[in-house]
């Protein structure tokens, strides 16, 4: 019995200690690979592998690993575009030159010669003997490379072993039309919140500027909408010319990044104080109307912005709910970003003629003088009223003939 035992042990020292298993590196033993051969080219229809680009590997997994799969069964086909693939190992000697790419599958790689083009293998090593020469990139997938003299003017890289693909579930899974709606419910849910935030933020700690420019937005409408228009097209003509003065003076070169991150926080401040004050301009209009009809509130600028933005997310609703049928879908994600653009033009516009709520010239707030008294902002004009004739002498007005 004992004797059984310590032949066993010493057949297993033996497997792990072959030159086979040691080529494979510590902890990995090189399972067996199947009888070398070429693989012919895919029909028109099949499977198409390009290894001109090993950078992507989001693209190339997927296909390495259906070729992986697919070559265990008989009958297999594969186009490498500019190449060849072969199964189990391959060699190039050291006196032939190969041109073009290869791919190897579940098999090792040596080479003595010289390769011109990209080199990966599927489930196997990649040896580079003294000699070689490869003018390209070697990729070893779930295998290693050893280095032994030759050369690569390439990248070297290695990497796990690949996930197996079923034969029958597609890799991106289509997503149902309730699924996809959802989900931009989501966004939209997500975008209102924060809009909401910044929207209670800037009432709280910036009211009189917000509402500067909301009334800007109220009385000057079309000055708004073409201020906003111009300031879009003159924005990156006017940052080209503040960098390049900037680059033609010696110490301007060194305030260059801070005038990129100056122009993007104030252009971004804009926009966005703009655009709240677009939805503080609509939900005060409509909730002073409704106030008028009888209905129940106070009117505060928190309630204004809440407003103005539930009905800029409901602009959106529809594109939300019907977003993935084809052209209605088109059609209400083109009607909703125009009337957004349509309004966020408009804020910026207001944002800038009221210098960040700043000034108020043009938010409706100022009464020439010649129409005030002294009384309190009562409407009579300044220089009199016409004084009406006196009647006559007589205690009671003449009869009337």
């Amino acid at each position: 019995m004992l004797r059984s035992e310590l032949r066993l042990v010493a057949a297993s020292l033996l497997l792990l200690t072959s030159p086979a298993a040691l080529s494979a590196g510590p902890g990995r033993i090189q399972a067996a690979h199947p009888t070398p051969q070429a693989v012919p080219p895919a029909p028109n229809g099949g499977l198409i592998v390009s290894l001109s680009n090993l950078s992507s590997t989001s693209v190339l997994e997927p296909l390495l690993a259906q070729a992986l799969r697919d070559s265990k069964s008989p009958g297999f086909a594969l186009t490498v575009t500019g190449g060849i693939a072969r199964v189990g190992d391959y060699s190039i000697g050291s006196g032939e030159s190969h041109q073009g790419d290869i791919l190897v599958l579940n098999g090792d790689a040596d080479l003595y010669g010289r390769l011109a083009g990209n080199l990966v293998t599927v489930d196997g090593d990649i040896t580079l003997h003294p000699g070689a020469f490869v003018s390209g990139s070697v990729l070893a997938y779930g295998g290693q490379v050893h280095q032994g003299g030759g050369q690569v003017t390439g990248e070297i890289s290695t990497l796990g072993v690949l996930l197996p693909v079923e034969p029958d579930t597609p890799a991106v899974a289509a997503a149902s039309p309730l699924v996809l709606a959802l989900r931009n419910v989501a966004g939209l849910a997500g975008i209102f919140l924060t809009l909401l935030g910044i929207g209670f933020g800037l009432v709280l700690f910036g009211k009189p500027n917000l509402e500067i420019i909301s009334e800007t937005v109220s009385h000057t409408f079309g000055r708004s909408f073409a201020v906003g228009v111009l300031a879009q097209v003159l924005v990156i003509p006017t940052f080209g010319v503040l960098v390049l003065g900037l680059i033609l003076s010696v110490v301007g070169i060194l305030l260059i990044p801070f005038a990129v991150i100056a122009s993007a926080l104030l252009i971004s401040v804009a926009v966005l104080v703009g655009f709240l004050g677009v939805t503080h301009a609509l939900g005060e209009k409509y909730t002073r109307r409704r106030l008028a009809q009888g209905m129940f509130g106070s009117p505060n600028s928190y309630r204004y912005v809440t407003t103005g933005l539930i009905g800029m997310i409901l602009l959106w609703s529809g594109w939300a709910a019907f977003g993935w049928v084809p052209v209605l879908g088109w059609f209400a994600f083109g009607a909703a970003a125009v009337v957004t653009w349509l309004l966020l033009t408009v804020g910026v516009g207001a944002a800038l003629l009221s210098r960040l709520g700043l000034a108020g010239h043009f938010a409706g707030r100022f009464i020439p003088p010649e129409t005030l008294t002294d009384e309190y902002l009562w409407a009579t004009p300044q220089f009199g009223v016409p004084a009406a004739r006196r009647p006559g002498q007589h205690k009671t007005p003449p009869p009337v003939r």
